[in-house]
């Protein structure tokens, strides 16, 4: 076997592989002899059919097996031999297209190598820890927050009208042409008015109904509803006011915190600080990281393999499109073209992405068992009722493992590069925090 360098310009690469004839015979060979015991042929006992036999019934279908297995080999042992790990899949191709049994094979192979990343000393980044601790003030927030949530309604007085808000108590009966339809009825309902429960249009005419009151809502039904014997058509819902009812907050009080899951108002507001103060330190770390990662983008240099640039330099471009035209769901549009915006935001991302991807290989630094499972039981709470239909996804969907391994394993290396810096924290209010994280997301 022969591998021969035929280009080696920057970061690309290109050998020729020649595997002679020789040893293509006695690879088949070799498979021919492994499977012979157990092969029965007429006339011949197991295991004694002859060589020369076993390769005129065999020898073809094995050689093709031999082929693959010989230039996958030499593949091996160049990357082995070599050190080289390609930046994506190498391109091989057969140059003796003419091939015939008793011919050396002859392929061309060729690929990007993952750059040499430089080692660095991390100790020379400075970083600032903003902390916000949770006042007084922002837990009484979050309290009457919650008990908004968990509001009640009580009777207006007599004669009172309805307002945006409230909720009515009403009797309806659905008609079209004149006729009631199924599922076109109910006594004592209770509608909030302005939840958009009901189809578009309804709930606007009873804004200003009063209790005891009668009154005809005309509404047309959406072209795409559910029901097609309703969609598109105009109904009259003759409906009878019961109650109009405004919404009062609960009270902030212990019987609010069992609501909640607290023992007493004391322990809610402690569960609330805790909360608040776990959103602040993730805010801060989102802040951290970004500022770490700005650092890295500067301090550390290398070439970067130009088709993992041009494949991510895509992939931004026709991000950033779809959010520019958020109306267009699918992937049928013209092919974009990325700019040269969009190659400096993809070089950041493969030059860093490199990088860590090479310290956490020289770190050993893994995502365990644990860790992923725990990733894919966050991800499963998307879907209720069919968790376990996900972990099946997931367990069988390699691609879909990787997308929950990155971040994770990211962002183990992100703490460790963060171990070896110096870290100053610094106290800011809650505003302060906020500023700063809109101004990352602006950016």
């Amino acid at each position: 076997m022969q591998v021969t360098e035929t280009l080696n310009e920057g970061l690309k690469r290109g050998y020729k592989i020649v595997v002679t004839a020789d040893e293509l015979e006695s690879k088949v060979n070799e498979k021919l002899e492994e499977a012979r015991p157990e092969i029965e042929m007429k006339g011949f006992r197991k295991g004694k059919v002859p060589m020369a036999l076993l390769k005129k019934q065999f020898g073809q279908r094995l050689m093709g097996e031999a082929m693959q297995e010989s230039v996958d080999g030499a593949m091996s042992k160049h990357f082995d031999d070599s050190g080289d790990r390609p930046a994506m899949q190498p391109d091989v191709k057969m140059t003796n297209e003419d091939w015939k049994e008793g011919d050396d094979i002859e392929v061309e192979m060729t690929y990007e190598a993952l750059p040499e990343i430089p080692d660095f000393d991390a100790k020379g980044i400075k970083l600032e820890r903003l902390v916000a601790k949770a006042g007084d003030d922002e837990v009484e927030e979050a309290l009457k927050n919650l008990a908004e949530t968990a509001q009640n309604f009580e009777p207006r007085k007599k004669g009172s009208k309805a307002k945006d808000g409230d909720q009515i108590v009403f009797d309806f009966l659905g008609k079209i042409d004149g006729e009631p339809f199924d599922g076109g009825a109910a006594e004592d309902y209770p509608l909030v008015l302005g939840s958009n429960s009901f189809i578009p249009g309804f709930e606007e005419q009873l804004v200003g109904v009063k209790a005891g009151e009668e009154k005809a809502v005309t509404v047309n039904f959406p072209d795409d509803y559910g029901a097609a014997n309703l969609a598109g058509k105009e109904a009259v819902f003759d409906c009878t006011v019961k109650e109009v009812k405004e919404p009062k907050a609960a009270e902030i009080n212990d019987e609010l915190a069992t609501q909640y899951g607290a023992e007493s108002l004391d322990a809610l507001k402690g569960q609330i600080s805790e909360r608040l103060e776990a959103e602040y330190k993730n805010a801060s770390r989102a802040l951290m990281k970004r500022a770490l990662l700005d650092a890295l983008d500067e301090k550390v240099k290398f070439e970067l393999p130009p088709s993992l640039v041009e494949a991510e330099a895509g992939q931004v471009a026709h991000q950033l499109w779809h959010e520019e035209n958020p109306d267009v769901q699918g992937h049928d549009h013209e092919k974009i073209e990325p700019t040269e915006e969009h190659t400096k935001i993809a070089e950041r991302r493969v030059r860093l992405g490199l990088l860590l991807a090479e310290l956490g290989r020289k770190h050993e630094i893994q995502v365990s068992d644990a860790e992923m499972t725990q990733a894919v039981m966050n991800q499963a709470r998307n879907y209720p009722g069919q968790e376990r239909q996900f972990f099946e996804f997931v367990q069988q969907n390699p691609q879909m493992r990787q997308q929950l391994q990155a971040p994770i394993f990211e962002d183990k290396v992100v703490d460790f590069i963060f171990e070896q810096t110096e870290i100053t924290d610094k106290e800011v209010s809650k505003e302060d925090l906020e500023k700063a994280v809109e101004a990352l997301e602006d950016e």
